[in-house]
């Protein structure tokens, strides 16, 4: 939709004037209010100071509403009707932010970052009227509902012959206990015929026992995943467990970073002499001397070779 002439004039008046600092701004105001009253025209059946037969009623004044978008505070008018209510579309009810803020709002929460911060940052975009806590808290309220719907959808659609499994512990603020605390976090990715990757399914528990592994895999399963041949992952013996139960047609191997990183932690170093490991930690491992270490000589050797040798 074209915007009218009148509203270009106006921009480029306070442009040139100097009234026009933030074009950016000013613009998004002037095209989100054009299409409100574009709306309220069809709804109306008749524009401004307009007699047609299709009218169906009248306009009665207009509302203030505030928009918080990425480039500011926008501040809008909402027509007012005689007969019956009407809100534009491209507004929601319940929510001052626009889209883009909104993802805004979520990915910083997301990352850590305060309530507060969270306002501040607002603040910091150009925003007047900022944001509540409370409003933060809600907003953030449909990140649950979109992560179990990614954790429920089914899992039928195609076949994972290959699937990794993978846990990491992260800190967790747990609402019950009201302290952080160290929790397992376990991934399954999987593999399709044709090369392609998917998350399959995540989940959240105090350790890697074999109970915890076991419901994990159940429900994928019971999501509809199928036709596994091969499952990689480390050799964790809770794990291992319940791979027999829910996957007992499938193989396993041990994962290759995994099988490294215990490689290298029995490689001899270079540096020290090597300890067998049933020496346990209360055996520190001794610090080679310098007559020990390759390439060096100590002086008392140097003497001795000395008197041998003659003069």
């Amino acid at each position: 939709m074209a915007l009218p002439q009148s509203a270009l004039t106006e921009l480029l008046e306070a442009f040139r004037t100097g009234e026009g600092v933030n074009l950016i701004q000013d613009a998004v105001t002037v095209a989100l209010q054009e299409l409100i009253e574009a709306e309220a025209t069809q709804v109306i059946g008749a524009g401004r100071y307009e007699r047609t037969e299709e009218r169906r009623t009248e306009r009665n004044g207009s509302r203030p509403r505030v928009l918080t978008t990425t480039t500011g505070d926008v501040q809008l008018r909402i027509p007012k009707l005689r007969k019956g209510t009407f809100f534009p579309s491209i507004l929601n009810p319940r929510r001052r932010i626009d889209q883009a803020l909104y993802a805004v709002v979520m990915e910083a929460y997301v990352n850590g970052v305060s309530t507060r911060a969270v306002d501040d940052l607002v603040a910091a975009m150009g925003s007047d009227t900022g944001i509540s806590k409370s409003e933060v808290s809600r907003i953030c309220a449909g990140l649950d509902e979109m992560v179990a719907a990614f954790r429920t959808r089914t899992l039928g659609h195609t076949r994972f012959p290959y699937v990794f499994l993978d846990a990491t512990y992260l800190h967790v603020r747990e609402a019950s206990r009201g302290q952080v605390v160290s929790q397992a976090v376990v991934v399954a990715t999987g593999v399709t015929e044709d090369g392609g990757r998917e998350i399959l399914g995540l989940d959240v528990g105090d350790s890697e026992d074999e109970t915890f592994w076991r419901a994990f895999l159940t429900s994928l399963r019971s999501r509809g995943l199928g036709g596994v041949q091969l499952v990689i992952s480390d050799q964790h013996a809770g794990l291992v467990k319940a791979l027999t139960r829910c996957f007992a047609g499938a193989a396993h191997q041990r994962c290759r970073v995994h099988f490294a990183g215990t490689c290298s932690r029995w490689c001899r170093s270079p540096t020290r002499t090597w300890s067998p490991p049933c020496s346990g930690p209360s055996s520190p491992t001794p610090t080679p001397t310098r007559s020990q270490r390759p390439g060096t000589t100590s002086a008392t050797s140097c003497r001795l070779a000395s008197r041998r040798s003659g003069p």
